[in-house]
């Protein structure tokens, strides 16, 4: 099992929901469609805003097959007592599944012993993940991005209303989250967000507090900004990005391809010259003593080369990766051009996090600094932009 494993192979018996054994060849898996169409579906749900639990009752709602029950069906077999009755427990195992991004992942349990039966979860690092091993169902921005919000998890509040903002809202000052504040007597334009340390006063830090209506439109203003910029001069939109991010990155980038070139090349000389004199050692054209003086400071040399090289490695890998994301927001940037109103899907898919500072009124009105951090990309600041807030009739709250 662990050859198989080590060798890329599906160590689990049967394949993922949405997956299915390729018939002419059983250790190869290709897409169940009517099932693959499922999985989109949650994942489309939990970017949306959704938990387990509500895309549960809204599967079990539109009677949709619980898992147990497409196979039972697809088998020709009998369906089971509640064919649509979905778990959270069912979905939540197929958000969490990095299968359906097209890789392998083996090793995921181990057990202590032979002799018992537990499996226990293992770490990341002891695990052995092999890329394009199969169609991908979900893409893996996609896929990162559930599990993200999958770490901030949203609850709706005891009236039943939901923050579009919620979990995305961090404090500058302490770095907690802002939590939503609501009741059955608010109206919508008294929704509103507090930091979590602020606890009516008697906390560590101060409130932070910012509406919800007034969140939604610099949000709005901020990505229609960012699209609008796309539309117009894609090359624009681009240079201001990367001259932030990628433009110092990418010369470090170039530098470093040259220079692991250089060491790989000094790293398979070191070795030739090992070998000569090994061989000079063993006829005698050169003392022992001198070969193991020799060889100590080569391989110390080589030590140091090679550790030089995954360290530059590592910094290409970060700058390519840095690429990638640019492009993944650049394709949600084209998704969006011109929109109007903002949606729990639109904010996840856009906004990683906001920082919202403390207002500021020493200049007799209130202005209040928010930053955004946009997915993939980091903070871009863009031409003309201004991440402030301001309500122009002194003490009242923005």
């Amino acid at each position: 099992m662990r050859a198989k494993g080590n060798a890329g192979e599906h160590l689990c018996t049967n394949p993922p929901y949405g997956y299915q054994k390729d018939p002419a060849d059983k250790k190869n898996w290709i897409v169940d469609e009517e099932a693959a169409e499922i999985v989109k579906r949650i994942f489309d749900l939990c970017i949306a805003g959704k938990g387990p639990m509500q895309i549960a009752k809204l599967l079990t709602a539109e009677r949709v097959l619980t898992v147990k029950a497409h196979y039972a069906q697809r088998d020709g077999k009998p369906l089971p007592e509640k064919p649509y009755q979905w778990s959270p427990k069912s979905v939540a195992g197929i958000l969490e599944r990095p299968e359906y991004t097209g890789c392998t992942v083996n090793f995921k349990t181990y057990s202590k012993s032979h002799k018992l039966k537990k499996r226990l979860h293992n770490t990341p690092e002891n695990q052995r993940i092999f890329h394009n091993t199969q169609p991908a169902i979900i893409e893996e921005q996609v896929f990162a991005r559930v599990q993200e919000l999958r770490e901030n998890k949203r609850r709706p509040s005891k009236t039943g209303k939901q923050g579009l903002f919620s979990g995305l809202l961090y404090c500058a000052d302490c770095g907690d989250k802002l939590y939503f504040c609501t009741t059955n007597s608010f109206s919508p334009k008294q929704d509103h967000y507090v930091c979590s340390n602020y606890k009516s006063n008697t906390g560590t830090c101060s409130a932070h507090f910012i509406r919800e209506e007034t969140l939604k439109l610099f949000v709005l203003q901020r990505i229609f900004d960012v699209t609008a910029l796309f539309f117009d001069d894609a090359m624009a939109f681009e240079e201001a990005a990367k001259k932030q991010r990628f433009q110092e990155a990418e010369k470090e980038a170039k530098k470093r391809k040259r220079e692991i070139a250089q060491a790989e090349k000094r790293i398979a000389e070191l070795d030739r010259i090992f070998k000569r004199i090994y061989e000079d050692d063993i006829s005698g054209t050169i003392s022992h003593e001198r070969f193991l003086k020799l060889s100590a400071d080569y391989e110390a040399e080589q030590k140091e080369l090679t550790e030089q090289v995954k360290a530059w490695r590592d910094a290409v890998e970060t700058f390519e990766q840095n690429q990638s994301d640019f492009r993944s927001f650049a394709a949600i940037v084209r998704k969006y051009v011109g929109i109007r109103e903002l949606t729990p899907t639109i904010v996840n898919e856009f906004v990683k996090k906001i920082i919202v500072h403390a207002p500021d009124k020493s200049s007799g009105h209130r202005r209040q600094k928010i930053e955004l951090v946009w997915n993939f990309i980091g903070e871009v600041n863009l031409p003309g932009d201004d991440q402030t807030v301001e309500r122009q009739r002194k003490g009242r709250t923005a």
